[in-house]
């Protein structure tokens, strides 16, 4: 017996059809096509309660959607296109579960996308069948984020054209103007879309005749919105209320923090303002507070690399530097880092400039240079506060570069960041800042000089062929890379068979083939050989010096690496560390 005869066979059951009704039902010309439609057509049932019934015949729960109010936390877990391609829509999501309704029980590709989508939330799915009316009234609940500006923006145009009174925004006005709810609208929606797609940073721009907002996804900036410019400086107005800011300071930079929950999680945003012609521009850095300390290995550090870092953070003693440029992703590696060393019975100070992640049992503090507390006048402060660990943002100056090696001399682990180009850069650097050889020898510990690469999209992952001039690159880049270094990385390796892949692009990754960041990184051991190299003051150290004594592979080698085990892409490696 198939499935719709046992429908009609349970609604003939329940009464709900008489046995005459049923005959006249099965003359309608549409009956043997669509036998649920001619129900529906004869008014013999409405179609919520013929789902109803539908459900029992397919052992699913029913559950009615129309007027049900869906939390966009629950909505997003699964991505408009892909509820509107299968007809599936997640309702509900709590306690681990992730409650689906779906119009067609024998939709099987719609049941497989929803079990890898719960999956990859780490949620158990639980199945509802809907109605197509329920599906309709869920899928309106999905708003662009275009659409919800334009309401905002139309309902202040309402507001404006009531007035019937056209002016210019001034500072004295801006307060009363930013409590207004169309402007409040606009700052949240721009927030919590960019907050829900994994934007790091917020930049709102003035241009010549309008605003412009933009994301950086994954590194790379997307325009996202362009306002009307009338509203700029109440948008900025908004910011700078919510940042306890001052809002006739309109000469100087400020910083600030908002912090705001979306989908229940606290978000903190670091809010910086710089004055520009005669606006204002807003970036806003964006950190999930509630994420945990990502590990080492999910950053993307691996093989010999990994095992250097993790035997150096054994030691009670020495220098820790992180190198390399703003947005590298030194302060999450540093926050890595401390997160992993942070124990009851240790004392960890930091001196920072901003404080971007708060660490539980971790003395931070911010730096102010323009009232005397800068990382020199504050480190020597802090080394009489009993630390055990101290890490200092960044070495700017010849001054914090000297405290910090004697700091590393008195028995204190010191972690800290300085800006160079790869990790042989750091070691005349330091003795460029009048660093003693002999002492820089004697405390440095390790060098991690990282960039940050795009992953390529796991959802739309495919094969993809290089050209040959950039697999003969490859190949002589591998021929100098320690072969035990690639060995331990890639144990099955055979030159004869590389394959390469890449992101075909879409709803997951936004079309571009990429979700989320892996450390290229290269990890310099200074052990006992490198020292002696160092004392003897000899700044220029090569690769070959390395190679010789360790297996030190280049950033370039550990992204060539990354790209044969499928995580980025080669054009992603170069792109990356700038190299032709």
């Amino acid at each position: 017996m198939s499935k719709t005869e046992e429908l009609i066979n349970l609604l003939a059951q329940d009464k709900i059809i008489t046995a005459e009704q049923l005959v006249g039902l099965k003359k309608l010309p549409e009956y043997k096509a669509n036998p649920e439609a001619a129900l529906i057509k004869s008014n013999l049932i409405d179609l919520e309660d013929l789902t109803k019934f539908k459900a029992k015949v397919y052992n699913f729960n029913y559950r009615g959607l129309i007027g049900a109010k869906i939390s966009d936390q629950a909505l997003n877990l699964i991505p408009a296109e892909v509820a509107e391609n299968y007809k599936i829509v997640c309702f509900e999501a709590a306690q681990g579960k992730m409650r689906v309704g779906l119009v067609d029980p024998e939709n099987f590709k719609a049941i497989e996308a929803i079990d890898f989508l719960a999956k990859e939330e780490n949620l158990q799915p639980e199945y509802f069948l809907i109605s197509a009316l329920s599906f309709e009234t869920a899928l309106r609940h999905y708003k662009t984020l275009g659409k919800e500006v334009s309401q905002a923006l139309k309902t202040k145009a309402e507001e404006e054209t009531l007035e019937r009174v056209e002016r210019k925004i001034n500072q004295a006005e801006v307060e009363e103007i930013t409590k207004s709810a169309p402007i409040s609208k606009i700052v949240s929606v721009i927030i919590r879309h960019a907050v829900e797609g994994r934007a790091s940073d917020i930049h709102i721009e003035p241009m010549q005749n309008e605003s412009r907002v933009r994301y950086r996804v994954d590194g790379i900036l997307h325009n996202s919105l362009v306002l009307p410019k009338s509203v700029h400086g109440a948008i900025v107005g908004r910011i700078k209320v919510l940042a306890n800011l001052k809002l006739d300071e309109t000469r100087m930079p400020q910083d600030g923090r908002i912090r705001v929950n979306i989908n229940n999680k606290d978000i903190d945003l670091r809010i910086s303002i710089l004055p520009l012609l005669n606006e204002e521009k807003v970036v806003m850095r964006i950190l999930d507070v509630t994420k945990g300390a990502p590990t080492l290995e999910q950053l993307g550090f691996m093989g010999a690399g990994l095992k250097v870092i993790k035997k150096s953070l054994t030691k009670t003693d020495g220098m820790f530097l992180i190198t390399g440029p703003t947005g590298s992703g030194k302060s999450t590696t540093l926050f890595s880092v401390l997160t992993s060393l942070n124990e009851e019975g240790i004392n960890i100070s930091t001196l920072e400039d901003p404080v971007e992640y708060f660490v539980r049992g971790v003395n931070q503090s911010q730096v102010r240079p323009e009232i005397g507390f800068t990382f020199a006048s504050g480190l020597r402060s802090l080394l009489r506060q009993d630390p055990d660990i101290v890490m200092v943002g960044e070495i700017r100056d010849n001054e914090t570069a000297e405290l910090g090696i004697h700091a590393s001399l008195t028995g204190h682990f010191v972690l800290s960041t300085l800006h160079t180009n790869d990790a042989l850069g750091a070691i005349p650097r330091l003795l460029d800042m009048a660093v003693e050889p002999f002492l820089l020898g004697s405390t440095l510990n390790i060098v991690l000089a990282q960039r940050l690469g795009r992953k390529i999209c796991q959802y739309c992952k495919t094969e993809h062929k290089l050209p040959e001039d950039v697999i003969t690159d490859i190949k002589k880049e591998l021929a100098i890379t320690p072969p035990a270094a690639i060995k331990e990385m890639m144990p099955d390796f055979d030159l004869k068979k590389m394959k390469f892949y890449k992101g075909r692009g879409c709803t997951r990754c936004g079309l571009t083939g990429y979700i989320g960041r892996i450390a290229l990184a290269e990890v310099l051991d200074i052990n006992d050989k490198i020292k002696e190299i160092i004392m003897n003051n000899k700044a220029n150290l090569t690769v070959d010096d390395l190679v010789k004594n360790q297996n030190f592979i280049t950033m370039k080698q550990d992204g060539i690496i990354k790209v044969l085990l499928g995580l980025t892409t080669m054009e992603e490696v170069l792109r990356t560390i700038h190299v032709n």
